[in-house]
Order: C-alpha cells, then structure tokens, then sequence
C-alpha cells in the first residue's frame, strides 16, 4: 500500500494581501515517488513549493506531512520535520568549502555528518574529492550537487528542488537531471519544479500540470508527455521537438 508522504490540500496563497497565486492546489507525493510540476510562466509552480516551505502565506487549504499539518510553519521547523528545500538561485555558500556547505546542512543534527556525509559522497564520488574546495568556485551545476546534497544531510522525507536546470548548459542540464534520478533511485521522495518540462516529465513518476494556481492535469509523467492537449497548450515549441523525436 501506498503512503502519501507530502500532500497539499485545496491550497490558496500568494504574496500580497488580497493577490492569490495559488487558487485550490491540491499535489501530492507518494513514498520514493519522484513527481514533476510543469506549466507555463506565473502559474505558480516556484510558488507551490515556496508555500510548502513555509516562505508565502496560507489562505486557506493545508500542507500535510506523513499525516502532520505542516501549513505555515518556518524553515528551520520544516527542515527539522523532514522537508529539504533548494532554491533555484542563492543555493550554496560560496565562500565555505564543500564540506562546510554540507556541515551547514545539519547544524541542527551535528551527529547525523557522519553517515550523511558517506551518504550523499555515495551519490556523487566526486564531491569527496573536493570537500576542501570553496563551493564559489565550482560551475553552475557542480553548485546544484552541492545544493542537493546539503538539503539531504538531514535525511528528509521529502525534497522540494526548484527549477534546478535553470541557466545551465545543455550538458549541465542533462546531469542535473541524472543526478535527481539518482537521489530519487535512493528511496528519496522528490517534488521537482522545471520549466524545462520535456525533460521532467521524462523522469518523473507521475506530473502536474499547473495554470493559473490550480492542478489543471495530473497523470503519469510519460502520459502527460504524450498528451496531445498538454503539448499543445503547455509545452508549447517542445511539441515539435517531440513529434520529431
């Protein structure tokens, strides 16, 4: 049997009073389950995942953990219950090494460095190599592993990644998305935000479809990709690309 790890329940929110984002949004992520939420510009997908965070106001509706009202409370609270989050840009600590990024990343479970740390080296051998190197130094994706990783030393039960493609090289945007396939294929539950919808609906388990803050299609991510209405209204270019393809 299935388990619901995250859920948001008719969820409203927005930024300014009186200016939702978010209009009746309801998602949810099943234990391991890697799934997508695409959709065009200002539907409010980075927006999802900030109210799950904690950092836009509810008003109304609920955010559900493992069968725990999460709705509204703050960062280091949510971190601590098990949601790891990183942001699409300002995600590293440019002028720590590596290793302290990571040690950042359980300041609130010193003990758990240990075998996060073998965990996460696990995933990505080469960052064991450069623990001892300043993380603004490294590339725009070297920079998103470290992200990832950090957001993973507190073992969450859910990882919320926000357009972690954005601004990379097509090269760097391919391994940015084997490296979320990877951190999925070790029993990690994601929520993965992506403007680049192709290519997360490839490798997601199920997808969403946001517009205009509300879940306007949900299905297997490969389902979705071959929807003629979702890649006439959504995908919009890319339907050449995957007719042609």
């Amino acid at each position: 049997m299935t388990e619901r790890v995250l859920e948001t329940k008719d969820l409203v929110a927005g930024y300014l009073p009186g200016v939702n984002i978010l209009n009746g949004c309801n998602t949810y992520v099943e234990r391991g389950e890697l799934v997508g939420i695409i959709g065009p510009n200002g539907a409010g997908k980075s927006t999802l995942l900030k109210t799950v965070f904690g950092m836009v106001s509810v008003r109304s509706g609920s955010v559900v953990l493992d069968g725990r009202d999460i709705t509204g409370l703050k960062a280091d609270k949510l971190v601590r219950a098990g949601v790891g989050f990183v942001p699409q840009t300002e995600n590293v600590f440019p002028s720590l090494t590596i290793r302290e990024n990571l040690e950042m990343g359980c300041f609130q479970k010193p003990r758990l460095f240990g075998p996060r740390l073998e965990f996460v080296t696990s995933l990505f051998p080469e960052l064991a190599k450069r623990l001892g190197q300043r993380a603004g130094g490294l590339s725009g994706g070297e920079r998103q592993m470290v992200a990832m990783s950090r957001a993973l030393m507190m073992d969450p039960k859910v990882l919320l990644l926000d357009e972690p493609s954005a601004g990379l090289s097509p090269v760097r945007q391919d391994e940015t998305f084997l490296n979320v396939a990877r951190i999925n294929a070790a029993g990690v539950s994601v929520m993965l935000v992506e403007q680049n919808a192709r290519r997360a609906l490839q490798i997601c388990d199920r997808g969403y479809v946001l517009d205009q803050g509300k879940d306007a299609y949900v299905g297997p991510g490969h389902q979705l990709l071959n929807d003629p209405k979702v890649i006439k209204l959504y995908l919009g270019t890319l339907a050449e690309d995957h007719t042609a393809g």
